[in-house]
């Protein structure tokens, strides 16, 4: 099957990594192929009662200057595709994975699997989990 928009979802982790290194590799293969790295951060939220508490700016700083980092990863380990991006994006991770690839056609989304047990799944979800039941194209889930 041959691919022509490639997207990476990656977030610095291990398994992102590997992801990343296998949407590289799908993409040197193929000569049309472009690839696009997309990071998403999304800031914590707490919510007491019914009162959403907003985080400290210094958090928030941190948070973006930590995803500024991880985008800087991926520009360095994309440089020499001729047709490679990296997107940064906040929002939930998954629900901004699907809306990219939907929005820009792409037939392939690359994903890291974080390996979450069947009981941590059910209660906590995945961003992988979420990609692959909802995606209208199809996913690579590297472990």
């Amino acid at each position: 099957m041959t691919f022509r928009k490639i997207l990476a979802a990656y977030d610095g982790s291990n398994h992102s990594e590997k992801a990343l290194n296998q949407a590289i590799s799908l993409a040197k293969t193929e000569p049309y192929a472009s690839l696009t790295v997309i990071h998403v951060y999304q800031l914590p939220s707490y919510i007491i009662g019914e009162a959403l508490v907003a985080l400290p700016a210094n958090m928030v700083n941190e948070f973006f200057e930590r995803a500024k980092k991880v985008v800087k990863k991926a520009e360095d380990k994309i440089k020499d595709l001729p047709r490679a991006s990296v997107v940064f994006k906040e929002g939930n991770a998954a629900r901004t994975i699907l809306e990219y690839a939907e929005e820009h056609n792409c037939d392939l989304i690359v994903i890291g699997s974080r390996g979450l047990g069947a009981f941590q799944e059910f209660f906590l979800g995945s961003v992988s989990h979420n990609v692959v039941q909802n995606a209208k194209t199809s996913v690579m889930v590297v472990k």
